[in-house]
């Protein structure tokens, strides 16, 4: 069996994305990642992930029956905000959702060259490191996207999935704990950010929520972001 405690983890900001990564995992916790998850949770079938407003209203011109969100207040055009708190009240069975944010579809963006892209939040954290596991990835570049890179809410998630990646099974607890105290929650919960629900934050802390991981790859010119299901460890073939 490989030796999965090699695995050489490099944690980026998106400015810091010089060369196409091998396997890239893009967090984003507060709050692409999870709505995405939570998008999935209500059965979306696939997420487009818009590189600017314009395409994303663009594709909804072309496919009225498309779900639209984004970042910030609800506009003309966008069916819904980019908050988990709206979100899982929606009927989303068999829809194809279109997302644009900030900081989460810009990174995932930046990497769609790599041979594998994956994109999470600690609502995923578990079925992530999985993927990597079962993919016998040697080396993972962690896309940090929030703040240029130095977001903690998402640098802290991505050390948790880089540590349970390997085998080693950190307490969550702490890196938890530094996300819930990150510049982003602060904003969440004191409204600086616009279209939060009162749940968002908490929500976005809620470990494992989900049982799969989310794939990114190209499709006909779009970035698609597909729910993966992966074998629990006890599913897993013996060495």
């Amino acid at each position: 069996m490989r030796d999965h405690d090699r695995m050489d983890s490099r944690f980026l900001g998106i400015p810091e994305l010089v060369d196409v990564p091998t396997v890239a995992v893009v967090v984003d916790v507060m709050r692409a990642f999870t709505v995405a998850a939570w998008a999935f949770g209500q059965g979306a079938e696939r997420i487009v992930l818009a590189e600017s407003l314009d395409e994303a209203l663009a594709l909804k011109a072309r496919h009225p029956e498309w779900v639209t969100l984004k970042d910030g207040p609800p506009a003309p055009g966008f069916d819904t905000v980019n908050s988990p708190g709206f979100l899982r009240s929606a009927d989303l069975g068999g829809r194809t959702v279109v997302q644009k944010t900030t900081a989460g579809t810009v990174g995932a963006l930046a990497v769609k060259e790599a041979s594998l892209v994956l994109c999470a939040g600690f609502v995923v954290a578990e079925a992530t490191a999985r993927l990597l596991r079962t993919r016998a990835c040697d080396s993972v570049t962690f896309v940090v996207t929030g703040e240029d890179g130095q977001a903690d809410e998402d640098l802290a998630c991505a050390q948790y999935i880089a540590r349970r990646a390997t085998g080693a099974g950190p307490d969550a607890t702490e890196f938890l704990r530094r996300a819930g105290e990150s510049r982003a929650a602060a904003e969440l919960t004191e409204g600086v950010r616009e279209g939060a629900h009162p749940d968002d934050v908490a929500l976005c802390l809620e470990l494992d929520r989900f049982p799969f991981a989310m794939v990114a790859t190209l499709e006909d010119s779009l970035m698609v972001l597909r729910a993966c299901a992966v074998p629990s460890l006890t599913d897993e073939a013996p060495a």
